[in-house]
C-alpha cells in the first residue's frame, strides 16, 4: 500500500480459465475455496457459504484452524480499528458506520469459536487430527455487513469494494497459525497462496472489477460474477455503477483500468503498462494472467492484491505514476512473494517504494528521477530523526509489529523512506549486477512462498554479495543516515 502523508457462489468454471499463478507448480499444495454469496445493497451485506479444503503442509499435527475475521475490525467498538484517528474523517465520509462478521454455523468441525484478542479470529475444533500431508474441509456460513465508508471493504462514495469479506485461513509460521490483529497503520494481511471459486450474485447495473479470471451472466434482474484464481493470496472485487474500462496489455499480459473519474486515463494506462513492463524485464516475469487496476473510493494512495491493485479517486495528478508504479511493484513485492508484512514491513513496502523510484528513474518523462526520489526519502528520515531526538525517542528500528508504531508518521518513515534508503546503500555497496541478481533471485526462488528477512538476505548472497551486516545496522536502528 502506499499512502500520500503530509509531512507534519458458484458453478466451476472450465479448468481453461485458469491463469497463470505466481506460486510455483512444485511448492506446497495450496488451500482451496469455493465461496457462494449473494449482495444486498439495500442491507450493505453479503450473505455467503464457504467450503475450504486445507492442506496440511507443515510438520505439526493439527487439532484446530484460525481463520481471520479481518470484517470484524470494522464493528463498532473495535480495539484495532481499521483507520486511525488521522484519516477516519476522509474515509467515514457519512459520518460513523460499522460492519463486521457474524458466523452463522460451521460444518465438518467438532465445534468453533469467534475469539482472539479482538474478535478477530475463528476458530475451528476438528472432528480429527489433521496429519502432515493431509486435507481438511470445512464449510462456514457466514454475514459480512460492509461499512459506508471509503475503504478496502465498505461502501464507498462511488464503488463498493469487496476484499477481506470472508474467513481467511491464517498463514502458518513456525509456532502454529499467525494470528494478528488489524492495525490502521500498514497491511495486517499475511496470507498463504490459494485457489479461489466465488460465484457472487448481485442486482443488474453494477460493473465488476476483479482480479483472477472472470465472467459475468445475467439471471432475471440480478448479475452473477463467477470468478476463478489460481495461486493468489486474496480475492479482490469493486463494484460500481459508473466505471469506464479501458482496456491495452503489457507484452503478452491483459491489462484492465477501470476508472470512476480520470481526466486523462490513457496516460494512467501507459504508467501500468510501463511498470508492468519495466519490472517484469528488472526482476522477473509478471506471474498472473493479466494486471487490472482499478479507482475507487480509498483514503490513502493505493492497495495492493494478487492481479490487482486500486488507486484512489482523488489522486493528484502529479502522483498518479508513482502511485501506480508502487502498486505494480507489490505484484512482486507481495504478490508473487509473500512475506510477514505484519513484523516485516519493510520487505514488501520498502522494497516496493524502491522500485517505483527505479522506475522514475528509467522513465524520466512522468515528472520524477531516482536521484530525487531517494533525495526525499532521506531528507524526510532525518527530519523525522531529529524530532525523535528532541523527544528522547530513540528508537528507530524497522524490524518491529505493526502495533509498536506511533502512527502514520513513524511507520511511513521507517518501513517506507528509511525501507528506500536501505535499498539504496545495498546497490551502491554491492553494484547492479549483484544487486539486481539478488533481486532476481529472490523472485525465482520465492515466488508462491512467504520469505524471510533472511531469505533476501541469502539471495544476495548467493549472488555474491555480503549483506547481512548492512542489513543488520538499519533494521536493529544503529545506522547512522
Amino acid at each position: 500500500m502506499r499512502r500520500i502523508l503530509c509531512c507534519a457462489l458458484g458453478g466451476l468454471l472450465l479448468l481453461g480459465m485458469f491463469g497463470l499463478s505466481a506460486c510455483k507448480k512444485d511448492g506446497p499444495s495450496r488451500a482451496e475455496y469455493s465461496i457462494r454469496g449473494e449482495f444486498f445493497p439495500e442491507e450493505n451485506k453479503i450473505a455467503a457459504q464457504m467450503t475450504v479444503s486445507v492442506p496440511n503442509n507443515s510438520e505439526t499435527v493439527f487439532t484446530s484452524l484460525s481463520f481471520e475475521l479481518w470484517a470484524n475490525a470494522y464493528r463498532e467498538g473495535a480495539q484495532y480499528p481499521p483507520v486511525s484517528k488521522t484519516y477516519a474523517p476522509a474515509a467515514y465520509y457519512a459520518g460513523e458506520s460499522w460492519g463486521g462478521i457474524e458466523i452463522l454455523s460451521v460444518g465438518g468441525a467438532k465445534g468453533y469459536e469467534v475469539c482472539g484478542e479482538d474478535e478477530n479470529i475463528l476458530s475451528v475444533a476438528l472432528e480429527e487430527e489433521l496429519y502432515p500431508g493431509e486435507r481438511a474441509e470445512i464449510e462456514i456460513s457466514f454475514e459480512t455487513l460492509l461499512p459506508q465508508m471509503d475503504h478496502r471493504l465498505g461502501v464507498g462514495e462511488h464503488t463498493v469494494n469487496l476484499t477481506h469479506f470472508y474467513p481467511a485461513l491464517c498463514a502458518v509460521g513456525e509456532g502454529g497459525f499467525l494470528e494478528y490483529v488489524y492495525s490502521p497503520y500498514g497491511d495486517p494481511f499475511v496470507s498463504e497462496c490459494a485457489d479461489y471459486e466465488l460465484s457472487l450474485t448481485l442486482p443488474a447495473g453494477y460493473r465488476i472489477a476483479s482480479n483472477g479470471t472472470s465472467i459475468v451472466h445475467t439471471e432475471g434482474d440480478k448479475q452473477v460474477l463467477e470468478l476463478n484464481a489460481s495461486g493468489v493470496r486474496d480475492i479482490a472485487v469493486v463494484l460500481g455503477k459508473q466505471m469506464e474500462l479501458l482496456s491495452d496489455s503489457a507484452g503478452k499480459v491483459p491489462i484492465e483500468y477501470w476508472y470512476i473519474e480520470d481526466g486523462a486515463p490513457q496516460e494512467t494506462m501507459k504508467a501500468a503498462k510501463d511498470a508492468l513492463s519495466y519490472f517484469s524485464r528488472t526482476f522477473g516475469e509478471y506471474g498472473y494472467s493479466r494486471y487490472v487496476l482499478v479507482q475507487t473510493d480509498f483514503p490513502y494512495g493505493g492497495m495492493e492484491y494478487s492481479g490487482l491493485a486500486m488507486i484512489a479517486e482523488d489522486l493528484p495528478k502529479e502522483d498518479v505514476a508513482a502511485v501506480v508504479a508502487h502498486e505494480t511493484a507489490h505484484q512482486w513485492w507481495y504478490g508473487m512473494v509473500g512475506s510477514d508484512q505484519f513484523v516485516h514491513a519493510w520487505q514488501d513496502e520498502g522494497l516496493a517504494e524502491f522500485s517505483a523510484a527505479l522506475f522514475l528513474g528509467a522513465y524520466p518523462e512522468y515528472g520524477g528521477s531516482y536521484e530525487e526520489t531517494v533525495a526525499r526519502s532521506v531528507s524526510a528520515y532525518r527530519a523525522f530523526y531529529s524530532l525523535n531526538e528532541q523527544l528522547e525517542k530513540n528508537n528507530t528500528a524497522m524490524e518491529r509489529p505493526l502495533t509498536q508504531y506511533a502512527g502514520e508518521y513513524e511507520y511511513r518513515n521507517l518501513a517506507y523512506d528509511k525501507g528506500v534508503i536501505l535499498f539504496d546503500r545495498l546497490r551502491a555497496t554491492v553494484g547492479d549486477r549483484k544487486f539486481f541478481s539478488g533481486l532476481k533471485n529472490y523472485v525465482s526462488e520465492h515466488s508462491g512462498r512467504i520469505a524471510s528477512p533472511e531469505d533476501l538476505m541469502g539471495c544476495f548472497h548467493r549472488a555474491g554479495a555480503d549483506v547481512e551486516g548492512l542489513f543488520r545496522s538499519f533494521l536493529d536502528g544503529t545506522c547512522v543516515i
